[in-house]
């Protein structure tokens, strides 16, 4: 088991946050407190950089729709990027990968956020 890791930072587009480690029951509310924590302002994108990411269960997966309806609550985008196999893989099979957008890394997603905005 990998120890859950949170680290945020900011972007032209809005917040990032790396999310590294196993993200399951016992470490899914510490990613809903910092999504919660943070304050979105209409337009913003908001990244989720999965790169570092180890382990995602059913719990890990309701945390990040948990994500997507507080961005969709302030008017803000939400982006998912550098999805592992395995997570994308499970978000596929759920047909989560039609509701959320998601990019090969967090460059890419700031950067057609910036093309759009």
């Amino acid at each position: 088991m990998s120890p859950l890791t949170i680290t945020s930072r900011d972007a032209a587009t809005g917040p990032v946050l790396e999310i590294t480690g196993d993200l399951d029951h016992a470490t899914a509310p510490e990613l809903r407190r910092a999504v919660d924590n943070l304050t979105l302002t209409a337009g913003q994108l908001l990244v989720l950089d999965l790169a570092g990411l180890d382990y995602c269960d059913s719990s890990g997966i309701t945390t990040l729709l948990a994500a997507r309806n507080l961005s969709i609550d302030q008017h803000a985008a939400i982006a998912l990027a550098a999805v592992p196999d395995n997570t994308a893989r499970i978000l596929r099979i759920v047909g989560l990968d039609r509701v959320f957008t998601i990019h090969p890394d967090t460059s890419t997603a700031t950067a057609a956020c910036s093309a759009v905005g």
